[in-house]
């Protein structure tokens, strides 16, 4: 199969200078056998023996046939295997190919694809309110643990936050302590790429192309579009709520992206990116990398302070079930405190029997670095628990709330970190663009 965007079609020339070959030999001369030596001694290439080989026995084939053809068709044809080989060997050996110089030879950028030996993952987060502890241990803290096994890009996807906000300025304030936040738990700027989705005009523009690409039907069909419009009979539901699944896809496809870390709720999403790339594929060449869900990195289990059997979240009855990473320390004292448990007073790790402590040592154990088990061990009162636990959480945010106020207390320093992202997330989002409008047709401005 060839690789994206080149066809079998096209010109041996405007097929190298979509490779991205980078040698003037690509271009010219590839009549005669002259230039099938220079592309055999390409720096780097292990491929120019096979290239000779391929040559010779094709030359035999054709003689004992009777149908000697003219070098130049030979070369021709050794040449798109050399030219085909050294496109993938780019997707194996490269995370993200430089853009070539436009002025070298006429070449255009190559595609930035990812090697399998560096997996690129992308996880996004909405803007949506205050980050809470449940956040942290369950996707926060894997991502900063992760961001140097893989190449990771984090989107905080602020258009997405369009379909339930209504008033000025909310999803700006939002965006900016989300981004705060996520510096601020330890995501690094130079080795994680976090960016804002509507810094990356790419999001937009190819949401169009996926909305062209995907059917009402399949979006009438999603889950999430029919529990949220379920639940505004005769209230204003936006488009954006129906559409949403297309800007996702255009999201995850914009990445070149191998792997998408989902619980079972977003799962459906994922499979909808993967029939609509899988289509526009089949519809105009190879194009976009068809991504997997995968199962996200396990988190520590975070139960609601008042109700343990239900996960912690901030659209709980009550604030007192769950600590906010900006709590004050004597908030996060008072609601550990006020933790409910049982009418025993064995503390021991059984999450059937004892919910409610068995939440409190899941917590203290991911605070400390211990096992649930062996954070149980010398504890004889819930009081005594409930006291460390809270203190444990104390110690774990301090060090993160105070580099959350240094970030936003320097709105200069916050946005030169989101630049950074912006710019990295560009650089591989408008080449992936320009690839879906070359595969469509498009003509370039």
């Amino acid at each position: 199969m060839a690789p994206r965007g080149v066809g079998l079609g096209d010109p041996l020339p405007a097929r190298a200078s979509r490779l991205g070959g980078g040698d003037c030999a690509l271009q010219v001369g590839l009549g005669d056998a002259y230039s099938l030596g220079v592309l055999g001694r390409l720096p780097g290439d292990p491929f120019g023996l096979v290239a000779f080989s391929l040559l010779a026995a094709l030359l035999v084939r054709l003689a004992l046939l009777g149908l000697v053809q003219s070098i130049a068709e030979a070369c021709h044809r050794v040449a798109v295997v050399r030219l085909l080989s050294v496109a993938m060997l780019a997707r194996r050996h490269a995370s993200s190919l430089a853009r070539v110089d436009a002025n070298s030879c006429g070449s255009r950028p190559d595609p930035p694809l990812a090697s399998p030996t560096v997996t690129r993952v992308l996880s996004c987060i909405q803007p949506t309110g205050e980050v809470h502890l449940g956040n942290y241990f369950g996707a926060l803290r894997p991502w900063v643990e992760g961001q140097h096994e893989k190449d990771v890009f984090h989107g905080i996807v602020d258009l997405h936050a369009l379909t339930v906000i209504e008033k000025p300025g909310v999803v700006g304030e939002a965006t900016i302590n989300l981004a705060a936040m996520l510096f601020a738990v330890g995501l690094d700027p130079e080795v994680a790429t976090v960016f804002v989705q509507s810094h990356v005009r790419e999001h937009s523009q190819l949401a169009w192309i996926m909305e062209c690409t995907v059917s009402y039907g399949e979006l009438s069909r999603m889950t999430q579009f029919k529990d949220k419009t379920s639940k505004r009979h005769g209230q204003f539901i936006s488009a954006g709520l129906l559409t949403y699944p297309a800007l996702q896809a255009a999201d995850i496809l914009l990445y070149d992206t191998d792997e998408v870390p989902v619980g079972d709720d977003q799962r459906q999403h994922v499979e909808i990116t993967r029939d609509i790339a899988e289509r526009f594929n089949f519809r105009f060449g190879d194009t976009f990398v068809i991504p997997a869900a995968v199962i996200p990195r396990a988190g520590a289990r975070v139960m609601d302070l008042q109700d343990p059997t239900s996960k912690m979240s901030k659209s709980a009855d009550t604030e007192s079930g769950c600590v906010m990473m900006l709590d004050s320390p004597d908030e996060i004292v008072k609601k550990f405190k006020r933790a409910v448990t049982d009418s025993e007073s064995e503390v021991r790790y059984d999450v059937a029997a004892k919910p409610g402590v068995s939440s409190l040592l899941d917590i203290l154990a991911a605070a400390t670095g211990r096992t649930p088990q062996e954070a149980a061990v010398g504890y004889e009162q819930y009081g005594r628990l409930k006291q460390d636990t809270g203190e444990a959480v104390v110690a774990l945010l301090e060090p993160i709330q105070t580099r959350y106020r240094d970030l936003i207390a320097d709105k200069g320093e916050l946005a030169r970190l989101l630049q950074i992202g912006a710019g990295r997330a560009r650089s591989v989002a408008s080449v992936t663009l320009q690839r879906a409008y070359d595969a469509i047709g498009l003509i370039r401005p």
